[in-house]
């Protein structure tokens, strides 16, 4: 007999207290990854579990992160925003307006004739 199972759909996941939107920027080896939060601070932060294998995270992604009280530049990641949710996330005005999304363009203007 087969389950029927359906995948949940969330809605749109906001921040809580001890908590930071942030966009990833580096990707290290072996998981953990450096990631820039809105509170301008470099955070360097670890994939749970529950997300490892999971949810592939990429550069640029959008991503909440529980905040440690004994430190202060490390996080854990809690969820990851694929590129609507983090739309809507700037839509409502939870994220900086200069926040670009979906974009993994590295060069800056002008840096095309270096390569």
């Amino acid at each position: 007999m087969r389950m029927n199972l359906k995948k949940k759909k969330k809605g749109l996941v906001f921040k809580e207290d001890g908590q930071e939107y942030a966009q990833v920027s580096k990707m290290l080896v072996n998981g953990p990854l450096e990631a820039m939060c809105f509170d301008d601070v470099k955070r360097l932060c670890h994939i749970r579990g529950k997300l490892r294998k999971k949810v592939w995270i990429n550069t640029s992604d959008i991503i909440m992160v529980s905040l440690r009280d004994y430190q202060d530049n490390k996080a854990d990641i809690l969820f990851k925003y694929n590129a609507n949710k983090a739309i809507s996330l700037k839509a409502y005005g939870k994220l900086p307006k200069h926040t670009k999304i979906n974009e993994t363009d590295t060069f800056g203007p002008g840096d095309y004739n270096e390569i």
